[in-house]
């Protein structure tokens, strides 16, 4: 069961570090010509960062030794330390002018939910999947 907790969280880790990089480096975010070159530069770092964190997180996860679960628990910890920040920054919206999406970026997505429609944030929705999902690898390393 243990293996299968490492393969979920490592779905999760991927969500944070991966998803990201397929979907922020690109005219959306990276080479948007309407963001500032100063916000530009912060979104590579950002993503950069959760590369490495990532990184960090799958050898916690699958690099042989002592410790296994300990090391799965922070993995884990890491990921809700990203998945976390995200949720931080979207509450926190008003203090700083944040929006969860730019008009030349990932639109929300128009779903009906009992004959009204609706708009889905395409980052929150896949965040709190992951974020779902991460606490699925969890119980899982605790039932191992």
């Amino acid at each position: 069961m243990f293996d299968i907790a490492r393969i979920v969280l490592t779905v999760v880790i991927l969500g944070f570090s991966a998803v990201p990089a397929y979907a922020d480096f690109n005219k959306t975010h990276a080479t948007n010509p309407k963001w500032t070159p100063h916000a530009r530069y912060h979104v590579v770092w950002q993503v950069a960062s959760y590369i490495g964190i990532g990184l960090v997180a799958l050898g916690l996860l699958w690099i042989p030794g002592a410790g296994s679960v300990l090391r799965a628990y922070l993995a884990a910890l890491l990921a809700l330390c990203v998945y976390g920040g995200f949720y931080v920054a979207a509450a926190s919206m008003r203090l700083y002018g944040g929006r969860l999406y730019d008009d030349n970026g990932y639109p929300p997505v128009p779903v009906k939910v009992m004959g009204r429609e609706r708009r889905i944030d395409l980052n929150v929705t896949v965040f709190s999947t992951f974020v779902l999902l991460g606490l699925c690898g969890v119980g899982l390393v605790a039932a191992s």
